[in-house]
């Protein structure tokens, strides 16, 4: 259905995005020693059909890596790594933004490597377990509650980490304010445990997230930046509280009044959490007034009618393209998809990685 408008072009501020399919951050943790490598190159290479690719979770710091395996862009080995992935990608006709995400306590301190520290505007410790190589499944290791100083030094770490992604060749950032990582845990009423400009009320649980965006909008330019937003999403264990959408609303104005590029919108009810309600969709889309990617397991049919009936402007897709990378001719031909090995997620290696079969490879076969 070519006259579809998920295949048709979109400006994104200053960006020509060839269709309106996103591809969504995906940990897939193949990022050895925390550096980008060649693996990832293809990988993404693969998948840019896509309009527009954002990366898995990148940690500013070494005290946001949190998981095993996940890329950096703190060193210069690092900015190299990513280097050859923008380039891929470019050459491919895709855009691309770095996703940069900081953990806080979603993290065990064996992952962090050397310096790492564990910090959070809380002292709960998270439930469960996190992988470690070293030592397996671990209990997740208790946060040091932020200090006025920690809350700076991790705005630095935003900044300096975008400035090292538009060193490496992104088209731009988006700043992980979702899923239960240390922007989230500011934002959630029950969580943040701070007594200060940070904690508390609305503002002060919205100020560490406008602060890192504003001041990597600063360094950057306003036109490069998305943040990613979840709302209602129990996503490692983030408790429900009652302000939530008025929090939401407060957040996506103020990000509206910066101009930023866009807002990223998470709903994964898909995956057995709660809905994020249509009503708040759309106050975060009139009153941040700019482009709104909506993600929450779509297939073609759902992103087309977001689409026609303006609740979003681009839709994101995550899951799809782990196995199908060739995900947008699959849609454009209404072709069968590949079956996505979840034992593959995020286990090092090729296998389950860059070894699904394009289209064309299954039709040659056949």
């Amino acid at each position: 259905m070519s006259n579809s408008k998920l295949f048709q072009s979109f400006e994104l501020k200053s960006l020509e995005l060839k269709n309106r399919v996103v591809m969504a951050p995906l940990t897939r943790s193949r990022a050895i020693n925390n550096i980008p490598n060649d693996l990832m190159a293809e990988y993404y290479r693969q998948r840019s059909e896509a309009g527009l690719i954002i990366t898995e979770g990148t940690s500013p710091s070494a005290n946001g890596l949190g998981y095993p395996r996940i890329p950096g862009v703190f060193t210069q080995e690092q900015i190299n790594g990513w280097k050859k992935i923008t380039d891929a990608i470019h050459e491919a006709g895709s855009k691309v933004f770095m996703q940069i995400m900081h953990v806080g306590r979603v993290a065990h301190e064996i992952n962090l490597g050397n310096g790492g520290k564990v910090v959070a505007p809380t002292t709960q410790v998270l439930e469960g377990e996190m992988y470690t190589d070293e030592e397996g499944p671990q209990p997740h290791t208790a946060p040091k509650l932020m200090t006025i100083e920690d809350i700076k030094q991790a705005k630095d770490e935003f900044v300096r980490g975008a400035k090292n992604a538009i060193m490496a060749g992104f088209d731009g950032v988006e700043i992980h304010a979702a899923n239960g990582y240390l922007i989230e845990q500011f934002i959630n009423a029950e969580l943040n445990e701070l007594n200060n400009e940070y904690g508390g009320s609305i503002e002060n649980r919205s100020r560490f997230l406008l602060e890192v965006s504003e001041e990597v909008a600063a360094a950057i330019g306003k036109d490069k930046v998305g943040v990613r937003l979840s709302p209602h999403s129990p996503f490692n264990h983030m408790p429900a509280y009652d302000s939530v959408d008025q929090t939401y609303a407060y957040i996506a104005e103020n990000l509206g009044k910066q101009g930023i590029a866009y807002v990223h919108l998470v709903d994964h009810s898909s995956t057995g959490a709660p809905a994020v309600p249509m009503e708040l969709k759309n106050t975060i889309r009139d009153k941040f007034k700019g482009t709104t990617i909506l993600n929450g397991g779509y297939d073609k049919s759902m992103a087309e009618n977001h689409l026609e009936s303006g609740d979003a402007h681009l839709i994101a897709f995550g899951r799809p393209f782990i196995s199908n990378p060739d995900l947008v001719t699959r849609m454009k031909e209404d072709a069968p998809m590949n079956e996505m090995d979840a034992s593959t997620l995020y286990m090092p290696g090729a296998e389950g990685y860059t070894d699904y079969p394009m289209l064309k490879e299954e039709e040659e076969k056949v």
